[in-house]
């Protein structure tokens, strides 16, 4: 494998394999922009992967979580001290949820986000041509958080990058920083999450310096799960007791010249007209929707 542009990349391979072969296993990657991203977007790949011997997850963490917010016994900590902190806590959540690699790239965010820095980009794809995945999970690109949607368009740019015969034949983009609620049934992709409900709340506590410093993201992921399952259909039963949603971006790799900024507004279009749509039908006969009695 080519050496990393990242000076503080770092691999951990739970089961001790070499870094490229265990890479070369994966059959299902993610690309997270943050520590404890990996266990809220991609928990499909990870319970896909989990206590099977033919399937194999590896996760790719972006930045280096200097910037996280801290709170009660973490308020004092460095930024240095909190890289460390969440470094060991990304490696307890490979090992616990038995990932096939880690790698952590170490990058700031002002760097990801940076117009000019190409590094990012070529790790992701070094790795990518070492691994080439099935299914690729990456931030979708309607989330609100700045370097979540970074990291997506770098790994994008990464994937269009491959050779076609090393293109992964699934990308989604996954929910952190804002649901996926609002798209149409039709639009989303969805994960049954039901299974493994104690590993999913295992995965999600080893993050502790968030937990105790003040974001409770364990609670949070897990309701929005089984909120997703119960709203999901209205007209009936339950089907699933947790559910999570992606956004597909496979046509984003399959055709690199492809717009990225149309594509999405699209799927947001589409939520318009349909809202557009049922106000239509549900105003009555005769009356002005801008009225008194309008709708």
């Amino acid at each position: 494998m080519k050496p990393l542009q990242s000076q503080q990349a770092e691999f951990f391979v739970p089961d001790g394999r070499p870094i490229e072969a265990a890479l070369a296993r994966t059959t299902h990657l993610a690309v997270g922009a943050h520590q404890d991203d990996l266990e809220i977007m991609a928990i499909d790949g990870i319970l896909q992967c989990f206590q099977r011997n033919d399937r194999w997850f590896t996760g790719i963490v972006v930045t280096d979580g200097a910037g996280s917010p801290r709170a009660g016994v973490y308020a004092n900590y460095s930024d240095d001290d909190m890289r460390r902190v969440r470094v060991q806590e990304q490696k307890k959540a490979a090992q616990l949820g038995e990932y096939g690699a880690l790698a952590l790239l170490g990058y700031s965010s002002a760097v990801v986000k940076a117009e000019g820095e190409s590094g990012p980009t070529q790790d992701l794809r070094t790795l990518l041509e070492v691994a080439r995945p099935e299914t690729v999970y990456l931030h979708n690109l309607a989330d609100k958080h700045p370097t979540h949607v970074a990291v997506a368009l770098r790994a994008i740019a990464a994937l269009r990058a491959l050779p076609r015969e090393a293109r992964p034949q699934r990308v989604y983009g996954c929910e952190v920083w804002r649901s996926l609620d609002w798209m149409l049934d039709g639009d989303k992709i969805v994960f049954d999450t039901s299974p493994w409900e104690n590993l999913q709340l295992a995965l999600l506590g080893v993050f502790d310096s968030q937990i105790s410093g003040g974001k409770r993201y364990d609670l949070a992921a897990m309701a929005r799960r089984r909120a997703n399952a119960t709203y999901f259909e209205s007209h009936g039963v339950d089907t699933a007791s947790a559910m999570a949603y992606g956004m597909d971006l496979t046509p984003l790799i399959e055709d690199p010249a492809r717009d990225i900024r149309g594509y999405v507004l699209d799927f947001i279009q589409r939520f318009a007209d349909d809202v557009g749509m049922a106000l239509t039908k549900a105003t009555p006969t005769g009356r002005g929707a801008g009225g008194p009695d309008g709708v």
